[in-house]
């Protein structure tokens, strides 16, 4: 289920333009000009995370903060023009999770609303590669609706690999980010890749590229590799 965020703000092209980013990273979006209906948003809308102005007509994003803490568990991002450090402590300590400061670039913005969702565990990172879905926190791999059982370091493995779709990764590249070092027999890699193809069936989507490396790819895209036996 997408992360649900409600926007509340009250200058109407901040509203919308971020409203607009945040369904295009694949939230539910409530947005409100004003916190008149901020209770009935909270138990209708049950927003995972709500995004505060501070400088609101009628009360303002403080006393929003407050009544979303003692009503909701949901995650406050608070966002203003007020950038005294005295203002970011205030709504720091009395329960927001983050404060981004106006003017702010859009893509930051997204940026930190997902952190915040990711540490309260409310935001998955999903993979996919053709009909691979690879969801990180779960630790769970299915492939066209079938779960994968993979070891501890496959799934490290193919995480690594899914994160560069399209990318070859050379063997000592593979080292270094699933085992730590750069320095160990290559045939550990050779080892594991061989399991994990065998594990993901067909048609083939982790291939060898000769002399290169490794390379996990949509199976009508085989220019180049070949598969390692």
């Amino acid at each position: 289920m997408a992360a649900r965020v409600l926007v509340v703000e009250d200058a109407e092209a901040i509203r919308t333009a971020v409203g607009i980013a945040l369904e295009e990273a694949g939230c539910a979006v409530l947005t409100r000009g004003d916190g008149d209906t901020l209770e009935k948003d909270l138990a209708e809308f049950g927003p995972d995370l709500v995004l505060l102005d501070v400088m609101l007509p009628g009360r303002d994003g403080f006393a929003l903060l407050e009544i979303v803490r003692q009503t909701s568990n949901a995650g406050i991002v608070l966002l203003t023009a007020r950038d005294a450090v005295e203002d970011r402590l205030h709504g720091l300590r009395t329960g927001a999770d983050d404060y981004v400061v106006k003017p702010f670039v859009l893509a930051e913005l997204i940026a930190r609303v997902e952190a915040v969702l990711r540490r309260m565990g409310r935001l998955r990172t999903v993979l996919e590669v053709d009909d691979l879905v690879i969801d990180v926190e779960a630790s769970a791999v299915t492939r066209a609706g079938k779960p994968i059982e993979l070891t501890s370091t496959e799934l490290k493995l193919l995480t690594f690999l899914a994160g560069r779709r399209d990318r070859v990764a050379g063997k000592a590249q593979i080292l270094a980010a699933v085992w730590g070092y750069d320095d160990y027999a290559a045939n550990l890699v050779e080892v594991h890749v061989s399991a994990l193809r065998r594990k993901l069936g067909s048609p083939q989507l982790l291939h060898t590229v000769r002399g290169a490396g490794y390379i996990l790819r949509t199976p009508q895209d085989t220019s180049g590799a070949e598969q390692a036996l």
